[in-house]
């Protein structure tokens, strides 16, 4: 888009030459500085909190001409111009009089001032006047944009923004406030344009159409938001509608003006036809490299030749080492100690001992160098370590003396006044360490252990994780060549997956492929591919992943050990505290305790607070000493039983707590271990979403196993709503297929209901497999009568009606609907009950019977609103809105569809909160608000990115395409109905035919 332009300022008033007066605060006066004012909305006072009364619209104009001028004084002449104009009435200068003196009781004698035959506000606090913060917030946002700092500019405009309440000096009479309100309302577009320029560069496209769509609509010839809402749709993936709203843009201008779009315009259309990747998403800067200081090598270890990757780690470090060796200067530091924890094979020793190479000209006395074996059974003592030192820094032997306590001051003695660098690899803790520190004025010392040193006072901590998939492809490729890499690059890619991106068992695959030139790299991914033998493969000479871990596991305790075993065993990408414990049979105080001991020796990793996880070949081996050291066998099974206990307690307490009076807690497998409770619904909702890829990942484990197939199903069951929230629906569905399959092999019909009820659930919301929905709801219900599990029957019936009514088969909707609300009632379920009557309601909606299928919605959301349930009475208020809508009363449609946008918004139901804006934008249609509804359509379409199918999709662009018509857009409605009739002929749905007649009458009026 060319170069960043500036952010706009406020254009100037009439008389640029005027200065404004800011006369220092009269901090004597009756408290000034609480007073506030605003103009960009309707003006108004407070002092603090309390409102003033600022009188008739005539006052308010006073107000708003004495507030705009800054400070300046306003003669009453101008006044008076300022409130009448040219035919001001024969009293004018007596009202202007009055209006000032009633303002002056109500904001003080001290603000509003008379001199020189007029008036003035003084005395105003920094931040009284809105429109003075937001023109201080345009300046900030203009200087970070033009330093770059695009977030930040971004955040203040939006803040500047928020400032405005509606139109400016709304309500506000005279010709003064209407050139005034002409001028903010520029400078509001201004504003909004720039903010806009910056969403694109941050990369919101598309939730920048809906607002660009609605302004456009608003501001039909201005020309910078029509580029604006191109470049968005483009970037979104819509390049047709992009270069319709050129073709719309060049029509209307041709219409009212009789001009062409403006060459920028032109410019980009252009561009558009071509695709220029200049176009494309900015990406953000990359930030510069430290430049590497130079390196010789002292006692240290030789680096490797093929050091790849940790540019930020080398760079942190460096400063680190650097800022020792200028201690003598004023910001000088007395030593410089840094510390790096992370598992066995993680690349520690080789990182420092590059970064130490790098470092050596800095410390030009010398570079010490022990391995103090701290991860085997014997290691390196202090004593012996001062020796070597002593000895490598010229002291002789006959002056060495015998005690720690001695070596370590003679050796802070031979230090002093040198710069001198240690590094001390494979620390077993901080007591080893402390006597070997120096301790003195410009040196520095480097430790590694697998241990994290919180324990050592000012050392630098460094946690080192495992490679990037790009600096492992690279270190990779370095030692078996770009040849052979090239040439089977995604097998390469699957070799360092299975390495977990660990350095050393990268490094040892590499190798053994290097070493067998008749390999391929397919090869050697196909042997890493079976996790059972993936250890024994990372072997090559006396290079050994497994052997590594195995020396920090030998050093655990027993408790240690145990919970390392145990936690390995459960799937998913890490585990709660409370989880943990679970799976430990521990208290949780008593769990944090162990678990975090294992964090300290790097063979856990916590991810987050109260979060933990292994590297994916820990947890292989983790696994392995399980099998070979978990005694009694049953230990193994008992404790993944336990956690799905306790996930199945957890699930059916925030089912619990978001549905009151929902009985399908009471037909769950009963679970032994408890879990968590709540009584908060935000917090069982964040909970749920929180855990879901674990709780999914529980589930699938456990439907391998028959003991604990049963409950599997029931977790899945009341977790139903992840299937729902767009984010975990995929992973829902693969995992509801495999329980199913699972229980369809074990003979179990009840859990093959349940899992085929929660199959058929998850494929009516992904809106594209209604007849696999229709096939798993009715042989649900089969199997859930004949295991006499009427409950779930009740579900399985409610759910084929609801796909009855998405296929227009609208006679075996009502069936199934009615049989639905007979079974809830026997099963005394009454927000089941509610449910099935709200869907009812759209059935006889379909079919004509508008003010039965009222009454059906009243009575459920009255239902769901007696039992307290927030999200359900939000669908029954969705299902009242369409009954509503049908009936013509589109208030009370609109009323009842915000409500429940609301309740949908704040409970992350991002399929219904895009549905409710859909139908919204079907309201707005129906009172004759286009350009709402073409919003309200937009922002439906980016709710329900990737979620709800493409019916509903094309059902989205059908309705935006009527609004952008009536806007007249006609272009862009065309490439929305194309889009809408592609979709529904691929999926053969009818209505493709309405869509049709919309595209004809469209080309007939365009003809």
């Amino acid at each position: 888009m060319g170069d960043i332009p500036a952010v706009p300022r406020v254009p100037a008033q009439r008389d640029p030459r005027d200065t404004p007066v800011r006369p220092p605060v009269d901090s004597s006066a009756e408290s000034p500085a609480a007073l506030r004012f605003s103009v960009l909305g309707p003006v108004r006072a407070w002092r603090g909190d309390e409102p003033l009364p600022t009188g008739s619209p005539q006052q308010r104009a006073l107000l708003a001409a004495l507030l705009l001028r800054e400070g300046r004084t306003a003669t009453a002449a101008e006044l008076i111009d300022a409130l009448w104009g040219e035919e001001p009435p024969s009293q004018a200068l007596a009202a202007v009089r009055t209006y000032a003196s009633r303002l002056r009781k109500v904001l003080g004698a001290w603000v509003l001032v008379s001199e020189s035959g007029g008036y003035a506000i003084r005395s105003l606090a920094e931040g009284a006047l809105d429109l003075t913060v937001a023109q201080e917030l345009a300046t900030e946002a203009e200087k970070a944009r033009s330093a770059g700092e695009l977030r930040h500019a971004r955040d203040v405009l939006n803040q500047a923004l928020d400032l405005w309440d509606g139109k400016p000096l709304a309500s506000i009479p005279g010709p003064y406030a209407e050139a005034q309100r002409a001028r903010l309302e520029e400078w509001l577009l201004q504003l909004l344009e720039s903010r806009l320029d910056m969403d694109l560069e941050q990369g919101c496209h598309a939730e920048s159409v809906s607002e660009l769509t609605a302004l456009t609509a608003e501001h039909p010839l201005r020309e910078r938001l029509r580029e604006l809402l191109m470049l968005a749709l483009y970037r979104s993936g819509r390049q047709a509608e992009a270069l319709a709203v050129y073709a719309d843009t060049r029509r209307l201008l041709a219409d009212e003006l009789g001009v062409d779009p403006r060459p920028g315009l032109r410019e980009l259309q252009q561009r558009i036809l071509q695709a220029d990747p200049g176009l494309a998403e900015p990406s953000a800067p990359l930030a510069p490299e430290s430049a590497p200081a130079p390196v010789r090598p002292a006692q240290l270890p030789a680096t490797v030749p093929d050091f790849t990757g940790r540019a930020a780690f080398v760079s942190e470090l460096s400063k680190v080492l650097a800022s020792a060796s200028s201690a003598s200067s004023a910001q000088g530091r007395v030593m410089a100690v840094s510390a790096l924890a992370g598992i066995g094979g993680v690349g520690k020793t080789t990182l420092a001992v590059h970064v130490a190479h790098q470092a050596r000209s800095a410390f030009p006395d010398g570079q010490l160098y022990i391995d103090l074996q701290g991860a085997g059974t014997r290691a390196a003592e202090p004593e012996t370590v001062l020796g070597a030192f002593l000895r490598a820094l010229g002291t002789a032997d006959s002056a060495i003396p015998d005690s720690l306590e001695e070596r370590a001051a003679l050796y802070r003695s031979v230090l002093d006044g040198r710069r001198v660098l240690v590094l001390l690899d494979n620390a077993r803790d901080a007591a080893q360490i402390r006597p070997l520190l120096p301790g003195t004025e410009g040196c520095a010392a480097l430790v590694t252990s697998r241990v994290r040193m919180v324990d050592l006072a000012g050392a630098h901590l460094v946690d080192l994780d495992v490679m990037s998939p790009e600096e492992a492809l690279q270190l990779f490729t370095k030692i078996v060549g770009e040849e052979r890499v090239a040439a089977e690059r995604k097998a390469a890619l699957d070799v360092v997956a299975a390495c977990g991106f660990l350095p050393l068992a990268i490094r040892i695959a590499a190798s053994r492929l290097a070493a067998r030139r008749t390999w391929t790299v397919s090869v050697l991914a196909e042997k890493l591919g079976d996790e059972r033998r993936r250890l024994d493969e990372l072997q090559a000479g006396d290079l050994a992943v497994k052997a590594t871990f195995e020396l920090g596991y030998g050093a655990l305790d027993r408790q240690q050990a145990r919970a390392f075993r145990l936690l390995g065993l459960a799937d998913g990408p890490d585990i709660s505290l409370s989880a943990a414990a679970s799976v430990l049979g521990l208290p949780v105080d008593e769990a944090e305790e162990v678990l975090e001991s294992l964090v300290d020796t790097s063979l856990l990793e916590s991810a987050a607070p109260g979060r933990y996880r292994y590297h994916d070949l820990v947890r292989l081996y983790a696994r392995a000493c399980a099998e070979r050291d978990e005694h009694p066998p049953g230990e193994r099974a008992s404790a993944l039983s336990r956690l799905l206990d306790f996930y199945l307690a957890t699930v059916a307490a925030t089912y619990r707590v978001q549905r009151p009076e929902d009985r399908l807690v009471d037909h769950l497998e009963h679970a032994e271990y408890p879990g968590l409770t709540f009584t908060d619904s935000h917090a069982a909702q964040d909970w749920v979403h929180a855990e879901a890829v674990c709780v999914l990942a529980c589930v699938r484990q456990s439907a391998t196993r028959p003991d604990t197939l049963r409950r599997a199903a029931d977790v899945l069951w009341a977790a139903v709503e992840l299937a729902e929230s767009g984010t975990n629906s995929k992973e829902y569905e693969a995992v509801a297929a495999i329980v199913r399959d699972a229980a369809r092999a074990a003979g179990c019909q009840r859990t093959e209901a349940r899992a085929l009820t929660t199959l058929a659930f998850v494929h009516h919301v992904s809106g594209s497999l209604f007849d696999a929905a229709v096939q798993e709801s009715e042989r649900a219900t089969e199997l859930a009568l004949a295991a006499d599990d009427q409950y779930t029957a009740c579900w399985s019936s409610n759910i084929s009606g609801v796909v009855a009514l998405y296929q227009n088969r609208h006679d075996a909707g009502e069936a199934h609907f009615t049989r639905a609300i007979e079974n809830y009632r026997a099963c005394a379920d009454r927000p089941g009950e509610a449910s099935a009557l709200c869907n009812l309601s759209r059935i006889h909606l379909a079919t004509g019977r508008t003010a039965s299928a009222v009454a059906l919605a009243q009575q459920g959301t009255a239902m769901y609103d007696a039992m307290g349930h927030t999200v359900r009475g939000a669908n029954g208020r969705y299902a009242l809105g369409l009954a509503l809508t049908q009936s013509g009363q589109l208030t009370e449609a609109a009323g009842h569809l915000d409500e429940a946008l609301r309740v949908f918004r704040d409970s992350r139901q991002r399929l219904w909160e895009g549905m409710t804006l859909f139908r919204l934008a079907e309201v707005d249609l129906a009172a004759a608000r286009s350009a709402r509804a073409a919003t309200n359509a937009e922002q439906a379409l980016t709710v329900l990115r990737g979620i709800g199918g493409e019916w509903r999709r094309g059902n989205v662009l059908t309705v935006l395409g009527r609004a952008l018509h009536a806007i007249g857009q006609l272009d862009r409605a065309q490439v929305c109905w194309q889009d809408a009739l592609g979709i529904f002929e691929s999926l053969e749905a009818p209505e493709a035919d309405a869509v049709r007649e919309l595209l004809g009458r469209a080309t007939r009026t365009n003809r």
